[in-house]
C-alpha cells in the first residue's frame, strides 16, 4: 500500500487527489488537503477515479473489425492495419479527423494533438470546440489577437459578479479553472460581496446567488447589449487604467442604440428596471466581473454575446484588474511583445456548405455533409480521438447514419461506445492512473497561477501502449514513415528543433519524450520553473494571484484591444432583426450535473445511481396545461426528431422552457457499456438542429431548440 498524489483529469478544476494504491489498483481517493490550488476540495467525479480506472468495460487491447465483428489484435497488427488501409486514400482531404473534449484533459493531447492534425494533412478537421466554446476563441481572437487569450473572473478578489448561462457549482468552472467554486462564491458573499445569476433554470449556482434573473433562452445577447447601452445612457462608462490600451470606445454607443432595456424587455423576459439596476450594480461596484459560458456560446449569436461580455468588463474598467477579468500566466507560457498578426478566419472553406475555416477546423455540424456528399474530396475515412460525435453532435440520427457509411474509421478511445462501434480499428488509451499528468490547456484558464505535474500513479502494464506513443505512431503513419519508425530519433530531432527556436542552451531533463518536451517549455517559460521542481513538489507550486498583463498579452497589429471588430459589428444587424422577430412556443435547453461530464462517466455505478439524471424538466404550469405529471413520459418533437423522456416537474425551470442534459442515449446496439446501458437515458441531440449555427464561429446552436411537448 502506498500514497500517490496527482491531479484529477476528469473536469477543468484541476483538483489535487490523494490516491491509495494497492498493487495495481487505486483503492481509495481523497482530496489532497496540501494541494496548493484545490486545498482538499473533491467532487463525486474525482472520488470515483478508482472505479473509473478499473472499469471492466474499459478496453486494454486494440480491436480490429473483421467480417463485421471486433477481434482483439496486437498493437503491431493494429498500427500495420491502419497504415495499409490509409494507402487507399491518397487524397488526404478524403480523410477527416474529429478531436473530442478528452484530448485537452491529457498531457499527450496537449503536447501532440496539434502535430497529429498537421501530420494528417487534411483540411477536414473537426473538434468539440464548435459544439462548445468556439465563439469565445473567435471573440478574443478579434479583440485581443490571440485565440487562447481568454480572461477569467478573479473571483477571490471581486466584489460583484454577474454570471450568465453558467452553473459553476455543477461544472466546477468552464473555460475557468476554479476548484471549489461553491466555497469561493460563499467567500465572496461572506466578505460583503454579491453575485447575480442569469439563467432560465434555478441551477445550483442560481439557488445560492443573491439574485436569480430568469431569462428567455437564447436572448442573453439582447440583455448584454442592453447593459452596454445603459452604461452609456447613465454615463457609467469608466475605463480606468484601460484607456491607453483600447481603440475608440465611443463608437460602441451608436451600435447598441437600438438595444435599450425597454426594447429588449419582452424578448428576454426581464423588465427594463431590472436591466438598468444590473447596469448600475456592475458599474458602481469597486471591483466587478461579468462571466458568460455555455448558455451564451452555444446559441445563435454566441460570438456577439461573448464580445459583449468582455466589452462590459472593458467599459467598467474591470478587465486586467484584480477582482475583474484577468489573464492567467501558466508556467509553460512566455510573455509576449504586445503586438502580433492578429486573428482571421477563412483561409480555406468547406467543400459542401462553404463554411470558412476557423482555427484550422470546420464546424463539426458539417462533418456529415462532407461524408454524405459525393464528389472530389468526399470524406470516406475518419479518425476520432477521444470524442463521441454520435452523441454530441446535433441531429445524431444523421450523424450515426453517416458514420456507418464510411469506408474506413479509426478511433483512439478506451471504450466501445456509440461512436467507436462504427470504427474498423479501436486503439485504447490507458486509464488515468497510468498516465503522467500536466494540464497544458486548463492552466490557461486558472483562477490562480499554479504549476503541477505528476507521474503515473501505477506503471503501464507490459504490452500496453501509452497515449503519447499512439499519437506518435499515427503521426508517423500519416507522414508516410510507416508504423515502425524510430520514435526516439524523431522525438530527439523535434526537441532539438524546439530548443533552437527557444534559444535554449541547456539539455532538457526527463525520463520520457514528453517529460523532456515539458521541461523545455517550463524552463523557457515565464517563471523558469523546472520539471525537477514540480517532481519535488507533489502538491504543486503556487505562483501567486493573477497579475495585470496588458499590453504584453495582446497580439493585435495595433497593439491595442480592438473594441469594435468589424465581423462582430457586421453581425449586429442580424441580432437586431432577431430582436424584432417575435418568438413563441416551448424551447429546449441543456444542463450540467455535478456527477457527469458529457458522455464519459455514465459507466461508473456511483455516478449514475439513485434518482435518474436524464429527465425532462418541466415547469408546473406547463405540465398542467400540457397534461404531464411527475414521473410520466413526455414526447418531445423538434424539426429534426422525436424522443420520449421521463418527466420531472419542478418550479426550478422557467415557464415555456424545458431542459434535458446532454451526453445520454446509451441504448445503441454494438456497444460494451454495461452500467451506462442500464441507465441509458435519452440523447437530446436527436432533437437539436444541425442547420442552426452561429455563423461567426460555426458553433452549433444547442440551446434554445424549438420543440413541441405532449404526453407520450
Amino acid at each position: 500500500m502506498r500514497t500517490v498524489f496527482t491531479t484529477c483529469p476528469l473536469c477543468e478544476a484541476m483538483c489535487g487527489l490523494e490516491l491509495t494504491v494497492e498493487g495495481d489498483r487505486v483503492t481509495k481517493v481523497r482530496g489532497d488537503r496540501e494541494d496548493e490550488f484545490s486545498k482538499g476540495f473533491l467532487c463525486p467525479k474525482g472520488a470515483s477515479l478508482g472505479t473509473l480506472d478499473a472499469d471492466p468495460d474499459r478496453l486494454s487491447t486494440p480491436l480490429i473489425k473483421r467480417d463485421g465483428e471486433f477481434r482483439e489484435a496486437t498493437w503491431e497488427e493494429a498500427f500495420a492495419h491502419v497504415d495499409e488501409r490509409l494507402k487507399d486514400f491518397p487524397d488526404r482531404d478524403a480523410v477527416a479527423m474529429y478531436l473530442g473534449n478528452p484530448v485537452v484533459h491529457s498531457l499527450a493531447g496537449g503536447l501532440y494533438a496539434g502535430p497529429l492534425r498537421k501530420a494528417l494533412g487534411s483540411r477536414n478537421v473537426f473538434t468539440a470546440s464548435t459544439v462548445d466554446q468556439m465563439p469565445k476563441h473567435v471573440q478574443v481572437g478579434h479583440m485581443f489577437g490571440g485565440i487562447f487569450s481568454i480572461p477569467v473572473p478573479d473571483i477571490d478578489r471581486t466584489d460583484f459578479m454577474l454570471v450568465l448561462g453558467a452553473d459553476p457549482f455543477s461544472s466546477n468552472g468552464s473555460l475557468w479553472t476554479v476548484p471549489d467554486a461553491p466555497g469561493r462564491f460563499k467567500a465572496l458573499q461572506k466578505r460583503g460581496g454579491s453575485f447575480v445569476v442569469v439563467d432560465p433554470r434555478r441551477s445550483r449556482t442560481a439557488q445560492a446567488a443573491d439574485q436569480h434573473v430568469v431569462i428567455r433562452p437564447g436572448t442573453d445577447v439582447f440583455l448584454l447589449l442592453a447593459l452596454i447601452h445603459e452604461l452609456f445612457a447613465q454615463d457609467l462608462v469608466n475605463l480606468r487604467d484601460l484607456a491607453a490600451h483600447v481603440t475608440d470606445h465611443s463608437v460602441i454607443r451608436e451600435h447598441v442604440e437600438p438595444f435599450g432595456p425597454d426594447a429588449v424587455a419582452d424578448r428576454t423576459g426581464i423588465d427594463a428596471g431590472t436591466i438598468r439596476a444590473l447596469a448600475r450594480r456592475l458599474a458602481q461596484a469597486e471591483r466587478a466581473v461579468v462571466y458568460g459560458r455555455i448558455g451564451t456560446t452555444t446559441v445563435e449569436f454566441g460570438t456577439v454575446a461573448s464580445w459583449a461580455v468582455d466589452t462590459l468588463n472593458v467599459l467598467t474598467g474591470n478587465l486586467d484588474r484584480p477582482g475583474g477579468a484577468m489573464w492567467p500566466l501558466p508556467a509553460h507560457s512566455r510573455r509576449g511583445s504586445g503586438t502580433g498578426k492578429g486573428f482571421a478566419i477563412g483561409r480555406w472553406h468547406s467543400r459542401v456548405q462553404w463554411h470558412p475555416e476557423v482555427m484550422g477546423e470546420f464546424p463539426a455540424v458539417t462533418m456529415v455533409d462532407e461524408i454524405e456528399t459525393p464528389g472530389e474530396g468526399q470524406v470516406r475515412a475518419l479518425f476520432t480521438v477521444g470524442g463521441n460525435p454520435a452523441l454530441s453532435l446535433p441531429n445524431s440520427a444523421r450523424v450515426n447514419d453517416a458514420l456507418s457509411s464510411l469506408d474506413f474509421m479509426v478511433s483512439v478511445d478506451p471504450y466501445l461506445n456509440e461512436t467507436t462501434r462504427h470504427a474498423d480499428v479501436i486503439l485504447p488509451t490507458p486509464p488515468p492512473s497510468r498516465r503522467d499528468h500536466y494540464d497544458i490547456a486548463f492552466l490557461n484558464n486558472s483562477v490562480r497561477n499554479v504549476a503541477k505535474y505528476s507521474r503515473a500513479a501505477i506503471p503501464l502494464e507490459e504490452g500496453r501502449v501509452d497515449e503519447t506513443e499512439i499519437f506518435f505512431r499515427l503521426a508517423t503513419i500519416f507522414s508516410g514513415l510507416g508504423p515502425k519508425a524510430d520514435l526516439d530519433a524523431i522525438a530527439a530531432f523535434q526537441l532539438a528543433d524546439l530548443k533552437k527556436k527557444a534559444g535554449a542552451d541547456f539539455e532538457p531533463e526527463g525520463e520520457t519524450r514528453e517529460e523532456r518536451l515539458l521541461d523545455l517549455k517550463l524552463r523557457t517559460g515565464a517563471y523558469g520553473v523546472t520539471l525537477r521542481q514540480l517532481l519535488d513538489n507533489p502538491h504543486g507550486i503556487d505562483l501567486g494571484p493573477l497579475t495585470p498583463r496588458l499590453p504584453e498579452i495582446l497580439r493585435t497589429p495595433s497593439g491595442k484591444i480592438e473594441l469594435t471588430p468589424q465581423p462582430i459589428v457586421d453581425d449586429l444587424p442580424r441580432v437586431l432583426e432577431a430582436l424584432r422577430t417575435p418568438e413563441t412556443g416551448m424551447v429546449l435547453v441543456g444542463r450540467r450535473h455535478l456527477r457527469t461530464n458529457n458522455s464519459w462517466m455514465h459507466n461508473v455505478p456511483a455516478l449514475v445511481k439513485g434518482k435518474p439524471l436524464c429527465t425532462l424538466l418541466v415547469n408546473p404550469g406547463d405540465a398542467g396545461r400540457i397534461g404531464l405529471t411527475d414521473g410520466a413520459t413526455a414526447q418531445v418533437t423538434s424539426r429534426i426528431g422525436k424522443v420520449e423522456v421521463l418527466v420531472e416537474v419542478t418550479a426550478d425551470i422557467a415557464p415555456g422552457v424545458v431542459s434535458m442534459p446532454h451526453g445520454w442515449g446509451h441504448d445503441q446496439p454494438g456497444t460494451r457499456l454495461t452500467v451506462a446501458g442500464e441507465h441509458a437515458g435519452v440523447n437530446v441531440n436527436l432533437l437539436t438542429d444541425d442547420l442552426r449555427i452561429d455563423p461567426l464561429s460555426g458553433t452549433a446552436v444547442l440551446n434554445g431548440t424549438r420543440v413541441q411537448v405532449v404526453p407520450a
